[in-house]
């Protein structure tokens, strides 16, 4: 059994996936999310779950979060009766959350007043990778830091990366979450363009699988795209988000995106046609029902 005591603030679809996959290894681990729903989903997958957020954090030796967007993150963080309140000097805090270096930056100011530690370590993968401990993670902070939790991250990994001082690891999860979104968009309108033309589209898959073009996403995610299934693994609004961070990320620096800038108003498009709440992928059927005049 693993001696660290871990809460986990935020089990929906990816932090319930990760808190889970922590319990199973054997980590004394308490979570908490504000949706009863994701509460109760966490609790089948066998985490203990708590309806206070302070039940989750006091005593806790490291306290997790992956929480959906920079404000509630902060508040999350630095509001009244938010995490900061109850940690203990010492302890430390592991941010898994895609949000801008900023807001990391300002977490970690206000946690060091405190005596608390705090590493970076925002990930790539889905639920799936989530439950089965096959994230890749970047992970900013100290290096004592990072190695004082080296197991908790090892445990959610298949591998993990320093890429500097806090603050780092969230601009290199922009900057992936960028290309990822920017690879998916051209290829739902590549992809749609091929099945316009007449080829059939497991034929057009099974070909572009093999072929200069595919991509991990492309891989992962069309097969289940082509059948019509647009389920959620990473929502499109989640997409949306992390492009538009990234280019707000640019505005700060003078540094010009103007391609991520129209990728973002792509997915905005793709999502005022009412797809909220599914895949990225989804993106595919915004660009077949441009086609039909029906986006």
């Amino acid at each position: 059994m693993m001696t660290k005591k871990l809460g986990f603030v935020g089990i929906g679809q990816m932090g319930g996936g990760m808190a889970a996959h922590l319990t199973r290894a054997g980590f004394a681990l308490t979570g908490y999310d504000p949706s009863e729903d994701s509460r109760n989903l966490a609790a089948k997958d066998g985490v203990k779950v708590v309806k206070q957020l302070r039940d989750a954090v006091l005593g806790a030796d490291v306290v997790l979060t992956s929480l959906p967007n920079p404000p509630i993150t902060l508040d999350a963080w630095l509001g009244e009766n938010g995490i900061l309140a109850y940690m203990a000097e010492g302890s430390i805090g592991i941010e898994l959350s895609s949000i801008d270096p900023d807001v990391m930056c300002r977490i970690a100011a206000e946690a060091k007043k405190k005596g608390v530690r705090i590493v970076d370590a925002p990930v790539s993968g889905g639920p799936l990778e989530a439950a089965a401990g096959q994230l890749v993670l970047m992970t900013g902070g100290e290096q004592a830091d990072i190695d004082a939790v080296g197991d908790v991250l090892d445990c959610l990994s298949s591998s993990r990366h320093v890429t500097g001082p806090v603050g780092t690891g969230k601009t290199v999860k922009l900057v992936n979450n960028m290309m990822s979104m920017g690879n998916i968009v051209v290829a739902a309108e590549a992809f749609a363009l091929g099945t316009a033309a007449g080829v059939d589209p497991k034929t057009l898959f099974d070909v572009l699988s093999q072929s200069g073009g595919r991509s991990h996403h492309f891989l992962k995610r069309f097969p289940k795209a082509i059948e019509g299934d647009y389920a959620p693994g990473f929502k499109i609004e989640l997409g949306e988000k992390d492009v538009a961070l990234g280019i707000d990320l640019g505005r700060k620096l003078m540094q010009p995106t103007p391609a991520a800038s129209m990728v973002r108003e792509l997915i905005a498009l793709g999502m005022a046609g009412g797809r909220k709440g599914q895949d990225i992928v989804a993106m595919l059927d915004y660009y077949l029902k441009a086609n039909a005049g029906r986006a």
